[in-house]
């Protein structure tokens, strides 16, 4: 009998193992990536040509309509976040000197929800989600649809799914 049950109990535990590998991703703790894009602005514009010939203007510089720091919750978490309009109307989330930890399914979104202290409470009421995250360090734009209404956001939120936690937020004073 207790043959058996060693000879049950390996398999079950290697079958444990590789669901709690293939849940909690543990490497993670040890990756990380980096991606630096660009402050977005519109292309550079021409002006008519005159006879001293044609002449261009420097691109409109997008418009900073909130921003804040990260503030570190469920994995340290640093940057800043800023909400820019830019010339053409569009908005977008800029995350600039960002870092946090890398985990498994996480995005960046907007919330209602006031930055910092409970790590479970992003997703208690409205959100924008902005997407995945690019990357664990540097300065990241993220689009926000058009039809979005910012009314009531309160923060920059960095959320994991999986596990239903922000690694980290930052206040939006909109």
């Amino acid at each position: 009998m207790r043959r058996l049950l060693i000879w049950v109990g390996v398999p079950v535990a290697l079958i444990g193992l590789g669901v709690g590998l293939a849940l909690f991703e543990p490497w993670r703790a040890f990756t990380s990536s980096r991606l630096d894009e660009p402050v977005p602005v519109a292309a550079p514009g021409s002006t008519p040509a005159t006879s001293a010939g044609p002449t261009t203007t420097a691109p409109p510089q997008p418009v900073v309509l909130a921003e804040g720091p990260f503030v570190s919750q469920e994995h340290d978490t640093s940057g800043t976040a800023r909400l820019l309009e830019l010339p053409d109307g569009s908005r977008v989330l800029r995350l600039e000197g960002f870092s946090t930890s890398d985990g498994p399914d996480v995005h960046v979104w907007l919330s209602e929800a006031t930055a910092g202290g409970d790590w479970h409470k992003a997703d208690d009421g409205r959100y924008v989600p902005l997407g995945e995250i690019k990357a664990t360090d540097g300065n990241h734009n993220y689009a926000i649809p058009a039809d979005a209404d910012l009314t009531g956001l309160r923060s920059a939120v960095i959320w994991c799914d999986r596990f239903n936690v922000a690694f980290g937020s930052a206040a939006l004073a909109l």
